[in-house]
């Protein structure tokens, strides 16, 4: 339980517990989100199973892509691969995946994918920072899959213009699923599918938007608790006054498919 603890307390753990990897079992009873119908982790694991070659990018820790190979045992791919651009995480994933026998590979975010054309049928991402569909169609077979949840428009913004003021409509409008199902259309991936959802999030204590927003570093870009001490103490205050701090996640689904050739 948190709510007795002090303010220099909540922070001083949100502040020092560490960022690596998509594990966020340690909000457990401190933060809460809601989670998308469609269970991505469990649905990956279906394609897995009927997969040849598979590639997941920005694996982040690995632990998404080792739930969704644990759901399609004893079935998998003969060949699995992962990407990830952050050096703590590509240490973190390859010595999760390792022993399933997927290869990690390092590459950065922005770069263009480190594999040969058509490589292969399944290509897999949980919340990339940016879809790059020119480079997901070229690895792709000619009837393959893209399948992939992605982060929605002004997701958790009532985190983020808490702490940074009111957001310019440009910017509350980034990660529009209609505009990326266009560019996903441009780079000649057909949609098969495409849903989303709108997710309730609830923050119980100040550390663990500290930690949030330490994890989650493009929420609030250059966020630390000097910087924001008054707005954290402030908001300490009102979640011990008020209760939860209240936002929303947006999150989209995309099952792409690249056409046969005629």
């Amino acid at each position: 339980m948190t709510v007795n603890r002090s303010f220099e307390d909540l922070v001083a753990e949100g502040a020092a517990v560490p960022t690596e990897g998509w594990d966020f079992s340690w909000f457990e009873g401190r933060a809460s989100e809601a989670r998308p119908s469609w269970g991505y982790a469990r649905s990956a694991g279906e394609r897995l199973a009927d997969a040849e070659a598979a590639l997941d990018i920005q694996t982040g820790g690995g632990e998404v892509l080792d739930f969704a190979l644990s759901r399609a045992e004893p079935a998998r791919p003969v060949l699995v691969a992962a990407t990830e651009g952050w050096p703590p995480n590509v240490a973190r994933a390859t010595a999760l995946l390792r022993p399933r026998g997927v290869v990690v590979v390092a590459a950065p975010d922005d770069a263009p994918l480190p594999f040969a054309d058509e490589a292969f049928d399944l290509v897999l991402s949980r919340h990339p920072v940016r879809p790059h569909w020119e480079q997901i169609a070229r690895v792709l077979r000619p009837g393959g899959t893209y399948f992939a949840q992605h982060v929605g428009p002004a997701s958790v913004f009532e985190l983020v213009e808490y702490f940074l003021g009111p957001q310019p409509a440009r910017v509350r409008a980034g990660r529009d699923p209609e505009r990326e199902r266009a560019g996903a259309e441009a780079a000649g991936l057909e949609v098969v599918g495409l849903r989303a959802e709108r997710l309730r999030m609830e923050f119980h204590d100040v550390g663990a938007v500290v930690h949030f927003l330490r994890k989650v570093v493009w929420m609030v870009p250059g966020f630390t608790v000097e910087a924001y001490e008054p707005r954290l103490r402030e908001l300490h205050t009102r979640i011990r006054t008020r209760g939860p701090f209240v936002a929303h996640s947006t999150r989209h689904l995309f099952d792409l498919r690249k056409p046969v050739r005629r």
